[in-house]
């Protein structure tokens, strides 16, 4: 009742193609989007009865049996419950925790598994809400038989095997002789169709080997598939799986071979069908050496060109490395070259300031001889030949020290320059505080010599008296 229920409203929300619907949309593809119905919840797994079975066909254990499930509240949020999966649910890069209700929003990323090849996860969705008129065609089909499973009543007897309900990698199931030693016990012969299934389901797409080995048969064009190639140690996987089976294949042939013939009836077309099948699972054995070689050459070429890269890529690097080096050493030669111009041009000013300093000395010293000229010549008094030390000047305007001047009369009452009567002598304090004024830019020996003279005279001015 409870599907009869569930199918009519998802009927009825198809009539309205108007609606807006939720939906996880497929990074990537057009197709295989996951409608959300309202008042269900979602499962989603490998299992058979899931709503949405989800089967990897390069992991086929990717995805667990019960790996995820979506519901919808009471008010209206939908929410996502890890059920405790191998491989993880993550919402936003986040791996949520098992068995506790994640709230969700619309643009929210989800991720079902981890990346098996590169940094990519194959099952990667985004929570949208689109018009259902529009994202019809891009909706996955529920798995509605292995929904319905679910709700089958638990007085039917029979029960799902492994191989129907999921991919399967187990050993062939053992059948038994009427004898009570189990020792006697052997696989149960398989079928060359069951076996071949059995193969598929333990290698991806087609799957993976026997699709691989089809491949070998077609015209190679040198290229190669890094994926398949980082699938190698699969591949050896499935090579060690194809000898157990030829083993217990060989072994069911001697077993039955030893048998007496009214043992079992049916001994030898049970013969002939394992003989068919050891044939074909060698053959298939032997395509899958053969293509284990050539990933393993591939693997090398590879790597081959992946170390020439590396070469090259460095080479690359230290060729960039030295044009910058180069472009560096000519910023550094113009720094140079611009810092040398710099002091040239400092060494000119200082140069022309060199020059300009002792032109300047050279005039200084030009102005001191001049006037120490003009101190000897005009300014010395002809009695003692020295600067005027008291000047005083006579009535005949003739200029003497007033010490010398002194003296002189003593002797003789008239000039010594003009020999006129000397009626009146005058001091000339303009001449001292002129030969004062000169005698300071004079030398420190000339300066020396006059302040003794001074002081010699006052000390014979002194006596006099």
């Amino acid at each position: 009742m409870d599907n009869v229920a569930t199918d009519s409203s998802v009927t009825e929300e198809d009539e309205c193609s108007d609606s807006e619907v939720l939906c996880l949309m497929r990074v990537g593809r057009n197709s295989d989007w996951l409608r959300l119905f309202e008042n269900t919840e979602i499962t989603i797994g490998r299992g058979a009865d899931v709503i949405y079975q989800l089967l990897s066909p390069t992991c086929p254990l990717m995805i667990s049996r019960l790996h995820c499930t979506f519901k919808q509240r009471e008010d209206g949020q939908w929410t996502v419950t890890d059920k405790k999966s191998l491989n993880g649910v993550r919402v936003n890069g986040n791996r949520i925790p098992a068995e506790q209700a994640h709230q969700l929003r619309l643009g929210d990323s989800i991720q079902l598994g981890v990346p098996v090849i590169g940094t990519k996860v194959e099952f990667d969705y985004i929570l949208v809400q689109r018009p259902l008129k529009d994202i019809k065609l891009c909706l996955a089909k529920a798995h509605r038989e292995g929904a319905k499973a679910a709700h089958i009543s638990k007085k039917s007897k029979r029960k799902l095997s492994v191989e129907e309900v999921e991919p399967s990698t187990s050993k062939p199931k053992l059948y038994r002789c009427s004898s009570a030693d189990k020792s006697f016990a052997r696989p149960c012969p398989l079928s060359q169709v069951r076996c071949q299934q059995r193969l598929s389901h333990t290698q991806p797409e087609e799957t993976g080997p026997s699709r691989q080995v089809q491949e070998l048969d077609q015209p190679s064009d040198g290229s190669s598939n890094p994926c398949d190639v980082d699938n190698l140690q699969m591949y050896s996987q499935n090579i060690l799986l194809l000898r157990e089976q030829v083993d217990d294949t060989q072994r069911q042939v001697a077993s039955l071979e030893g048998q007496p013939r009214q043992a079992d009836p049916l001994r030898e077309e049970q013969v002939r069908e394992l003989q068919g099948q050891l044939e074909t699972l060698r053959a298939k054995m032997h395509r899958m050496e053969t293509l284990e070689k050539s990933f393993s050459e591939t693997k090398r070429q590879l790597e081959a060109e992946k170390t020439q890269q590396q070469e090259e890529l460095l080479k690359k690097q230290l060729e960039e490395a030295l044009q910058e080096q180069k472009k560096v050493i000519g910023e550094l030669a113009l720094s140079r070259q611009g810092f040398e111009e710099i002091l040239l041009a400092k060494n000119k000013e200082l140069e022309v300031t060199k020059e300009e300093k002792e032109k300047a000395r050279a005039q200084k010293e030009e102005v001191v001889t001049q006037v120490t000229e003009v101190l000897e010549n005009e300014l010395q008094c002809i009695i003692c030949s020295e600067l005027f030390i008291e000047a005083v000047i006579l009535n005949c305007a003739h200029s003497f020290c007033c010490h010398c001047i002194n003296q002189w009369r003593k002797k003789k009452n008239e000039c010594p320059i003009c020999r006129q009567a000397i009626q009146s002598q005058t001091r000339c304090l303009a001449l001292d505080n002129c030969i004062d004024r000169m005698v300071e830019n004079l030398s420190l020996d000339m300066k020396t010599r006059r302040q003794t003279l001074i002081t010699e005279r006052k000390g014979e001015r002194q006596t006099s008296l």
